[in-house]
């Protein structure tokens, strides 16, 4: 956590994503910012970077991804439109998502908490569609052959998230015979990070024990959380870089 301060005056915190990148986009932001300059996202890529994220990007853009999102909390908390910056990341999203079908999760999703898998009851599987809606890598890989049950299978995404990739989401589980509504499929309200705060509170109110969890996400902060809230007896599988 890092604060927002500008000309002395507090204005809000901000979580400092862990990459290479992410100080000098802080710091490039505020300093924009503070001289009344234009608000854009070139403050966060060069040309030539934004040119090269209209292509697949080795390691799924992660850290990418991240400083997006940085620089769109910056524009929530001191007020200023970040419209490019979203319609950024849902480009390099769905780029990225399209080639994420062509590989396989299952060689990327990683034990969490602890060094040995142990014996278990069922599977469950915790979906943050928003940020990793590759829909037919998660079913050739994860869901048919573990046979995680619909009711077993939890989702949540946002108003504005619905609106742009509901077809494309529904389109793509036509495939498997599925809609959205076959699963605990759950509408949140509008904001950022309600759709991880409801996956995670649907884990919680589970209690569950002696079973497999499937974490879908590339959101750091996600993960850690559900490391967290994760009874030992589980064994939480998540994706790795």
């Amino acid at each position: 956590m890092i604060k927002v301060t500008i000309e002395y005056k507090f204005r809000g915190n901000v979580d400092l994503p862990e990459n290479r990148y992410a100080k000098d986009v802080f710091f490039r932001v505020k300093q924009a910012y503070a001289n009344h300059e234009k608000m854009s996202v070139s403050l966060v890529f060069t040309q030539n970077k934004l040119h090269a994220l209209k292509t697949y990007q080795k390691g799924s853009a992660i850290d990418e991804l991240e400083n997006l999102e940085l620089y769109i909390e910056l524009g929530e908390i001191l007020n200023f439109k970040t419209d490019d910056a979203k319609k950024l990341k849902n480009s390099i999203l769905f780029i990225n998502d399209n080639a994420h079908s062509n590989f396989n999760i299952k060689k990327r999703v990683k034990l969490a908490n602890k060094q040995h898998k142990t014996k278990t009851d069922k599977s469950y599987m915790f979906w943050d569609i928003e940020n990793f809606s590759s829909i037919s890598s998660i079913f050739n890989d994860l869901i048919e052959p573990f046979d995680i049950e619909d009711k077993n299978i939890f989702l949540a995404a946002n108003p504005d998230s619905l609106y742009l990739k509901r077809s494309e989401w529904e389109a793509n589980l036509y495939d498997y015979g599925k809609t959205l509504n076959s699963f605990n499929f759950t509408k949140c309200d509008h904001g950022k990070d309600v759709a991880d705060d409801i996956l995670l509170q649907q884990y919680i109110d589970l209690k569950l024990k002696n079973s497999d969890i499937y974490m879908m996400t590339f959101d750091r902060e996600l993960k850690e959380r559900f490391v967290e809230a994760t009874h030992e007896s589980n064994n939480l599988f998540i994706m790795g870089r």
